[in-house]
């Protein structure tokens, strides 16, 4: 978790998603096994929380950012050249840092997203899942939890498979469109948030369930979807 503080007023739309990835990835640039993590191909392994409160910076006033991974070596690359830094910048605004936290990873049975759940309905032609076009949850969480098995797999390179259902109860909350800019470009992204998915956790799927809590869930988690929390 990082604590700073803004050093002017910026419109909290004006630091999106591609600022916050292009935040870690230099970071990552300045460590001799990760300066071109950016370029590998495949899966990203990390994932980041919106910042919040979700409000506009003003001067001096607290926000927090959480980072995530299960590569703790990807954590305590980004802590170790952090924690000596007084100052960063998201685009060209300075913040001043304050605290930098490792986290600890807990062992719940329920999450809720805390950002946007992304699947691709086809991806050669990008076309995101929409509920509202096809509120189907039976293919929503297929497609999820092969989702989900193929980067835990990829990650570890293991041949896991999950035999009962990805989630035993769920409560959805809405679907929601997320305007994203890149080089000028701009799109839509389309995903749901949820008030709860509920799963058993075993000896056996305990590790699985945990990848997911720091990796995240769905696509685009390097680009900050998919952030989950633990739900009381």
């Amino acid at each position: 978790m990082i604590k700073f503080e803004p050093k002017e007023r910026i419109k909290y739309s004006d630091i999106d998603k591609y600022t916050i990835q292009g935040f870690i990835y230099s970071i990552l640039e300045n460590d001799s096994f990760f300066y071109d993590y950016h370029d590998n191909v495949g899966f990203k392994f990390f994932n980041f929380s919106n910042i919040f409160p979700v409000s506009d910076f003003e001067k001096n006033t607290l926000k927090k950012l959480i980072i995530s991974s299960p590569n703790d070596k990807l954590i305590k690359s980004l802590y170790k050249q952090l924690k000596n830094k007084t100052f960063f910048r998201l685009k060209n605004y300075k913040m001043e840092l304050l605290k930098i936290e490792l986290l600890t990873n807990k062992n719940c049975s329920k999450f809720i997203s805390s950002t946007p759940i992304v699947l691709f309905e086809d991806n050669k032609n990008n076309q995101y899942y929409s509920f509202k076009k096809n509120p189907d949850f039976n293919f929503f969480f297929e497609r999820l939890k092969d989702n989900a098995i193929k980067k835990y797999n990829a990650f570890y390179g293991y041949d896991f498979n999950l035999d009962s259902e990805l989630f035993t109860n769920f409560e959805f909350g809405r679907e929601v469109s997320i305007r994203l800019t890149k080089n000028n470009n701009k799109f839509i992204v389309i995903g749901s948030l949820w008030k709860n998915l509920e799963f058993n956790l075993t000896t056996q799927n305990k590790d699985f369930y945990n990848f997911l809590f720091e990796n995240g869930l769905g696509e685009k988690n390097s680009l900050g979807f998919g952030f989950l929390n633990c739900r009381k």
